[in-house]
């Protein structure tokens, strides 16, 4: 069950509750958003116990403070006033109602769009589906898992290059092609 009027499916996860930062109850944050601090731009948060794939209630919650410290990001949350408090919200993700999120487009997709499409080389052998995908510093990486109708049960690191490794990208197909080896 949603508060606020949100299910699980209109929300994304965005982010996670990583620890406490002092006495009045900031929060240490971690954001999948690019670039990281947009996160404090999506409001409300919803908070979660024990992640998005188990059972539990998300919750709204204002954000009524929020800045870079050192390396990460800490966020002051409305009604949060002490250290305890806070301790209680670690491990929470944080979701955001999807239509928050701007449209994607013209070559760009978001991550959870790539996840379950089906992966075919450019000569058409089925390489399995995307798993999910990883960030390293020279470009993306897209995890393939082989399964009983691909060529093998393998898994595939494919760079995310588009144009170049990732020839069509068909969301309403459901498919990915791409032209990499079969072997790698």
């Amino acid at each position: 069950m949603i508060t606020g009027g949100q299910t699980s499916s209109e929300l994304e996860v965005v982010g996670r509750i990583l620890g406490v930062h002092g006495v009045q109850g900031w929060v240490k944050v971690f954001s999948n958003t690019d670039p990281r601090e947009n996160i404090q731009h999506y409001q409300p948060w919803h908070l979660k116990q024990g992640g998005s794939r188990s059972g539990g209630e998300w919750k709204p919650v204002k954000v009524i403070g929020f800045r870079p410290q050192g390396k990460g990001l800490i966020a002051q949350l409305e009604g949060v006033t002490d250290r305890n408090m806070a301790a209680a919200l670690v491990g929470q993700d944080i979701g955001i109602p999807r239509d928050l999120l701007p449209q994607s487009g013209g070559g760009e997709y978001y991550w959870r769009d790539l996840i379950g499409l089906r992966v075919f080389h450019s000569e058409g052998a089925d390489f399995g589906k995307v798993v999910r995908m990883l960030e390293t510093g020279a470009n993306d990486v897209v995890v393939v898992r082989g399964d009983s109708k691909s060529l093998d049960r393998r898994e595939r690191l494919i760079p995310w290059q588009p144009d170049d490794v990732i020839t069509d990208v068909n969301l309403a197909e459901g498919r990915m092609t791409v032209d990499w080896d079969p072997d790698f």
